[in-house]
């Protein structure tokens, strides 16, 4: 008997202690699931975000603090968030910023290419950019120009270096037209890693 009430007594530990476990687990989920619909909320329907790009989102954020501070920084300030230009869907993802501006102008951008320089009339235009498919191959440039605020205290790196370019979609005019699309660089870094340079889609 006294062996029968032993193992009921662990039985009956082993269930609380699940209970607490799941209770735990299920309170987590349903606060951090609150936190995603909050963030959601502030956003609008049109550029609702999933669990995954929500925590993208705090990590790359550059504010410090905890997550919990991180969670509720970026349900305030939603336009903190980066929209990184990933390497599978490349030029699909560019192509989608060129023809909804509207969109994204304002917005930070993340995305990582070669870096090129070109002359046209004596001015220096830089980009970051992949090559994608064109008229006689992959001969299209596919990405962004670039511009530091400030040229002087931000030098630029060599032709064809392998980059992360980080900043904020902007217009500029010039001759006459005034939007001519360009990311005003709050980070420009080269990697040791190269990426694809070729990009399909």
């Amino acid at each position: 008997m006294r062996k029968n009430k032993s193992i009921r007594n662990s039985l009956l530990i082993a269930i609380i202690i699940m209970a607490i476990t799941v209770s735990f687990f299920t309170f987590n989920y349903m606060r951090t699931k609150k936190k995603i619909e909050n963030f959601n909320g502030v956003l609008g329907k049109n550029e609702e975000l999933d669990f995954s790009q929500v925590m993208e989102t705090l990590l790359n954020d550059k504010e410090s603090g905890t997550n919990e501070e991180k969670v509720q920084y970026a349900a305030l300030s939603p336009d903190k968030g980066i929209i990184e230009i990933k390497e599978k869907m490349f030029t699909a993802q560019v192509n989608d910023v060129y023809l909804n501006r509207k969109d994204y102008l304002g917005k930070t951008l993340k995305l990582e290419g070669i870096f090129i320089t070109e002359q046209y009339e004596g001015k220096s235009y830089r980009y970051v950019i992949r090559y994608g498919p064109g008229c006689c191959g992959f001969d299209a440039n596919v990405g962004f120009e670039v511009r530091w605020a400030n040229e002087k205290t931000n030098p630029y790196p060599a032709y064809n270096s392998w980059v992360e370019a980080t900043g904020e979609l902007k217009t500029y005019e010039e001759d006459g037209y005034s939007d001519y699309l360009y990311l005003d660089l709050v980070s420009l870094k080269v990697l040791s890693k190269r990426g694809s340079e070729t990009v399909l889609q």
